[in-house]
């Protein structure tokens, strides 16, 4: 089979290949596994993380890739959960043991067994993977296009998390907090903030609106381009990192690599905000914007910071059923497999809107 190959730990500004196109061997299903024939594998800034080494696979070479569709071709034994044909995803969650307090009490993302698909384990940068029956997604067939699919397998499953965990309630959602002011249950009133707008955010302002009628989403991004791309999904306002919202906001949603965002964020944050970072790994590039932390500007009138880990098989289970009855479908670029360091470099430099999906066969 083809694949695209990580064997070293390298930096993108300086090396804009790391990736190697090999012919492999077909993997075979072990035990309570299922072999899938990928058809598309999206393209997600923790690639760069495990390239750059900032989360590195713990051995290598390994085939990256953790957005994935595509068909169950073969069935290894004492697998019974999906038929030979049937169209399934994997996400970042390969594997939890089941059997701790985490994954006993529904947070198995935090799981000490966890294991990440592409990471700890190869992923879909290839023609076939082969993945624990339990960790592979039946899709909805609403959800038709696979390409837009593999983008809510991540994107769209941590954005997802990340909403519920803000603490804004909304009709569809209903178990989280609400704070004073506003209306809980609808949204009204509210005001949510996104820093960074790759293809996370825009999933995020689609479902946001959805989830939450009435909202107000402010948008900071760096790029031009990516302020307008916010307004054209209905964000009332867009800014640079540094700017100043008109209002003071409810929540803050991170998705970016930076840590100067996270400062601004929780200044533009109102009494008892929440501010959530949605990243698996942040660069060290500007860690001396920490430093800069006023308490009384930055933390108190109960000003809260909490961190997405990982997502469980219920987030993505939960986000395809919503995106199977809503218009939530993200906007995309598709590339061939062996262009998957040219995708890779593009997201590293954000010169493309939306997601980035990597085509890797047709659907039979």
């Amino acid at each position: 089979m083809k694949a695209m190959v990580l064997d070293r730990i390298t930096n993108m500004s300086e090396d804009e290949t790391p990736l190697t196109g090999r012919d492999l061997p077909r993997p075979v299903p072990a035990a309570g596994e299922v072999l899938v024939r990928v058809s598309v594998c999206g393209v997600c800034h923790t690639e760069l993380d495990e390239i750059e080494g900032r989360t590195p696979p713990p051995e290598l070479p390994i085939i990256p890739g953790h957005q994935v569709v595509g068909a169950v071709v073969e069935c290894g034994e004492g697998a019974a959960l999906h038929e030979p044909g049937a169209r399934v995803g994997v996400a970042w969650l390969y594997h939890a043991c089941g059997r701790c307090e985490f994954c006993t009490s529904g947070r198995e993302n935090l799981c000490q067994d966890f294991r990440a698909t592409g990471r700890d384990a190869n992923g879909g940068y290839a023609e076939y993977m082969v993945v624990p029956e339990a960790f592979a997604f039946p899709i909805p067939e609403a959800l038709e296009d696979d390409a837009e699919v593999a983008p809510l397998l991540c994107a769209g499953a941590v954005g997802y998390r990340s909403l519920r965990l803000t603490g804004l309630r909304s009709g569809y959602d209903g178990a989280a907090r609400s704070r004073a002011g506003g209306n809980a249950a609808t949204g009204a009133g509210r005001a949510l903030g996104l820093t960074g707008f790759g293809a996370s955010g825009h999933l995020v302002l689609t479902m946001a609106r959805h989830l939450y009628p009435g909202i107000e989403v402010h948008v900071f991004a760096r790029n031009p381009g990516e302020r307008e791309f916010a307004r054209e999904l209905g964000a009332v306002w867009t800014g640079d990192t540094t700017d100043t919202p008109p209002r003071e906001l409810d929540a803050v949603i991170d998705t970016t690599p930076a840590w100067k965002p996270v400062v601004e964020a929780l200044r533009c944050l109102a009494p008892g905000g929440r501010l959530v970072v949605n990243a698996i790994r942040k660069e060290d590039a500007d860690r001396s914007a920490l430093l800069g932390i006023d308490y009384d500007e930055h933390l108190w009138r109960e000003k809260e910071l909490k961190t997405v880990a990982n997502v469980t098989r219920a987030d993505v289970t939960e986000l395809l059923a919503f995106a199977a009855r809503t218009p939530l479908r993200p906007t995309y670029q598709e590339y061939p497999l062996e262009r998957a360091n040219e995708a890779l470099l593009e997201l590293k430099r954000g010169t493309i809107r939306g997601a980035k999906v990597l085509r890797i066969s047709k659907r039979s």
